[in-house]
């Protein structure tokens, strides 16, 4: 009996560590200055910090929530600022986004820490990149080999603000199911108290 008992404690701890070690549970200090990539790097931390905290304890039944039967499930909203940050690092590192695109891991554990990795690149490309290097960045986007490209400000009004909506969705989806984030996110700070 003992040796299972300790099993389940080191899964859990290991559960707790695992969620301690993914990126934005809080926002780093801010630059010094201000560029057009630390400016940008700033506006993905600002959404990571609020997925992070979005998605931090879901539920099942979260999970399955639609406002409607014809609007999508929280998951489905999940998996689809999945695509978008796929986007902002293809963006950051000026690779294409092929459509159709991949499909988003299922398993909300294996979702959040790759959309979370994901903006944690794509900051910290940004943040590095000089004006020079930015302005060489596109949106680009394959279908069926053909390319499309857009300046990489359409990154801001684009899939930044799209995944910045989307994750407020999830914040109003998840209190309209009895579990709302978890007390003490200050979104304007930047920090969990």
């Amino acid at each position: 009996m003992y040796i299972p008992h300790f099993f389940t404690l080191l899964f859990i701890f290991s559960l707790q560590t695992m969620a301690q070690e993914l990126p934005f549970s809080s926002i780093p200090a801010a630059p010094q200055d201000y560029t057009a990539g630390n400016s940008i790097s700033r506006m993905i931390q600002g959404l990571g910090f609020r997925y992070h905290w979005a998605t931090e304890g879901l539920r099942a039944e979260d999970l399955e929530y639609r406002p409607t039967k014809e609007a999508q499930s929280t998951l489905g909203t999940l998996q689809h600022i999945y695509s978008l940050t796929k986007t902002i690092l293809n963006a950051a590192k000026n690779e294409a986004s092929k459509r159709p695109a991949p499909s988003p891991p299922e398993n909300l554990e294996a979702l959040r820490v790759a959309t979370l990795k994901d903006l944690q690149q794509a900051a910290t490309l940004f943040l590095n990149y000089s004006k020079d290097e930015i302005e060489e960045l596109n949106i680009i986007f394959e279908r069926e080999g053909k390319k499309s490209r857009f300046p990489v400000w359409n990154l801001i009004n684009g899939p930044i603000a799209d995944a910045l909506n989307h994750t407020g969705q999830v914040v109003s989806f998840r209190r309209t199911s009895g579990n709302p984030i978890p007390k003490g996110v200050n979104v304007f700070l930047g920090v969990k108290n």
